[in-house]
């Protein structure tokens, strides 16, 4: 597929933000040239005013595409999928489809990621002698439970939403990556969320953007 977007797509947001890599593996998938700025966390700038009338949530990512600006990161991938490969497998078009891609994009970010951010943060962003195991152990099994309704979609389909790989894959699995990646704690063996992740782990933008050691 060609670069045909002259260039002009630029990411905000730092590269070991959950949120940037399913942007920046979304951006590899659909074979898009851009351009990322460093922000967030020990960057900074995410609260300053110019950064704020972008994105007036002060979060990262923030996508710049020409004169065009849009905040939260799955409805990034959403735009570029419809504005640079419409028709692609990653969004279908067929309504039901999509729709049901929708929800697994929906239920990311409604419930996979309030479950995870306690986990990761005590394991991976808090220093060894502040960790509270016993309740980061109870927060993982909140967050087990929520994986396993996940693993059980995925006892019938080879992706999320069927036969394809789909945005639904990919912002899902950003998150199982920290999942698997986090240790000391006890978690649950998920069969078919294993395999599945397996699926996708030699892809080029979960390599690149996803699979480096989480900080």
């Amino acid at each position: 597929m060609p670069n045909d977007n002259h260039g002009q797509i630029k990411i905000w947001g730092r590269a070991n933000s959950v949120n940037v890599q399913k942007v920046l593996w979304c951006l590899r998938e659909l074979d898009l040239a851009y351009e990322r700025i460093d922000a967030g966390m020990a960057f900074g700038r995410n609260q300053e005013a110019d950064y704020l009338a972008m994105n007036p949530n002060g979060r990262v990512p923030t996508l710049v595409d020409g004169e065009f600006v849009l905040w939260e990161s799955n409805s990034i991938m959403r735009y570029l999928t419809l504005a640079y490969r419409e028709g692609s497998p990653l969004y279908p078009q067929a309504p039901k489809r999509r729709a049901g891609v929708d929800r697994w994009l929906d239920w990311t970010l409604s419930t996979i990621q309030p479950v995870d951010r306690p986990v990761f943060w005590a394991l991976v962003r808090t220093p060894v002698e502040r960790r509270d195991m016993v309740a980061i152990q109870k927060d993982a099994d909140a967050e087990a439970v929520q994986w396993r309704i996940l693993d059980t979609q995925l006892a019938s389909r080879r992706f999320v939403e069927g036969d394809e790989f789909t945005l639904a894959d990919i912002a899902l699995g950003t998150y199982a990556r920290r999942w698997f990646g986090v240790e000391g704690i006890n978690k649950p063996r998920l069969p078919h969320l294993e395999r599945w992740f397996a699926e996708f782990a030699d892809r080029p933008g979960f390599a690149q953007f996803v699979a480096r050691p989480m900080s």
